[in-house]
């Protein structure tokens, strides 16, 4: 029998990381919704809180990081195979689940849980893992040459001594310019294709880096989306993340072992949105007189009921979808199909549950009464984010069919 309840340990972070969320995420949500790129100061307190649960010892509460943490105590209740951990993945996913519900431009801009925080954990070295554990990393990947081509890099980077010198430009760069460090994609050698493309930690404060501007956006307003100019940036030599060697037959596998962190995170942001949206419309078919039943066929319920309950449906297999890729993740798994269906399923499940709740709200769901218009905005960025939701089905396409990216594009 497999067991899907959440082991214990885990429960406890993520009831932590429900609480952040309902009394201090969702209290100040429209406050910085209508009020894109000022600095949300309550997450100060926020960042005290987050290092003093890691100094602790307590499993982080943003969720964004990731990591390589293991669970060494077994728990009965495993999310799929009994007696393997749950780890850092697991933890992170939870947490930025519970997070996302309260708000997910929050979310993304709590101090020191940044995405770039999850390249570190997956291709660091131990001792880079010591140096920058307690940074707060973005990641900058797309230039204005390219999208979802992360292959497509054309920032580079030429070792001068003991330096890296980078120069390039990144766009949609998230916390871009309130982050302590960036992880930017570069190329050493634009001759060797992506074999060549590395990822290095670039300190805020590393000569010839500097924010060109911020974007306005369409949702995740309270998060900044910045523009980064590198211009002979200096970094030092131990700075390159991993093995600084180009393997041309490796291709750049480790760089893409990001997004196996990653992209189940971004599908947990999809799923918290989902169920907040989920829960508010609930509330609103009720008090309108809708029931909602389980032991009834949809197609005699009332019309709002049944695409309740289609939605709520397309939410639960969202929601093990992610579950399963941090669990592979966790126990040294190869999970990048599943990470990418996970990516692929709760991205297109979250734009269709916020549009569709507001859709049945009518005039509530439409208006500032409720948030579910601005979680219907938010939505949106989590179906495009770490790898659209075309490349995510590409991704899925060539694992299950056995095709390269050459011959399936």
């Amino acid at each position: 029998m497999i067991n899907l309840e959440l082991p214990k340990k885990l429960r406890a972070s993520a009831n932590q990381a429900h609480q952040v969320a309902t009394e201090i995420f969702r209290p100040i949500s429209r406050k910085y919704d209508l009020a894109e790129h000022e600095y949300p100061v309550e997450l100060d307190t926020m960042a005290a809180m987050v290092e003093g649960l890691a100094d602790s010892g307590t499993q982080k509460i943003g969720g964004a990081a990731g990591g390589r943490e293991d669970d060494s105590e077994s728990d009965n209740h495993a999310t799929e195979l009994l007696g393997n951990s749950n780890g850092g993945n697991m933890s992170a996913l939870l947490n930025a689940l519970e997070t996302s519900w309260g708000d997910v431009g929050l979310m993304l801009s709590i101090p020191y849980q940044g995405l770039g925080n999850a390249a570190i954990a997956a291709v660091a070295t131990d001792e880079q893992l010591k140096r920058f554990g307690k940074v707060w990393a973005s990641m900058a990947i797309t230039e204005p040459s390219f999208g979802s081509d992360s292959a497509a890099v054309s920032t580079t980077a030429v070792l001068d001594g003991d330096e890296w010198v980078l120069n390039g430009e990144k766009i949609f760069v998230t916390a871009g310019q309130r982050s302590t460090h960036i992880v930017v994609w570069a190329t050493v050698d634009k001759s060797l294709g992506r074999a060549a493309i590395k990822s290095f930690v670039v300190p805020r404060d590393a000569p010839g880096l500097s924010v060109a501007r911020l974007e306005h956006k369409l949702g995740i307003k309270a998060s900044d989306t910045a523009v980064l100019l590198l211009q002979d940036c200096r970094i030092p030599k131990d700075n390159i993340l991993g093995s600084p060697e180009v393997n041309v037959e490796k291709g750049f596998a480790g760089v893409m072992q990001t997004f196996d962190n990653t992209r189940p995170l971004v599908a947990a942001m999809a799923v918290g949105v989902a169920r907040a949206a989920l829960e508010e419309l609930r509330a609103i078919l009720t008090d309108a007189g809708v029931e909602i039943s389980y032991d009834t066929p949809p197609n005699n319920q009332h019309a709002a009921a049944a695409e309740f309950l289609r939605m709520e449906a397309d939410y639960e297999s969202a929601y093990l979808l992610s579950l399963r890729a941090a669990w592979m993740a966790d126990n040294k798994k190869p999970n990048s199909l599943e990470a990418s269906m996970s990516k692929a399923k709760a991205g297109r499940t979250g734009t269709d549950v916020s549009l569709k709740a507001v859709e049945l709200a009518g005039a509530i769901g439409y208006s500032q009464r409720t948030l579910l218009e601005k979680w219907g905005r938010d939505s949106k960025i989590l179906d495009i984010f770490e790898g659209t939701q075309q490349i995510q089905q590409l991704i899925v396409a060539r694992r299950i069919l056995g095709k390269t990216s050459a011959e399936l594009k």
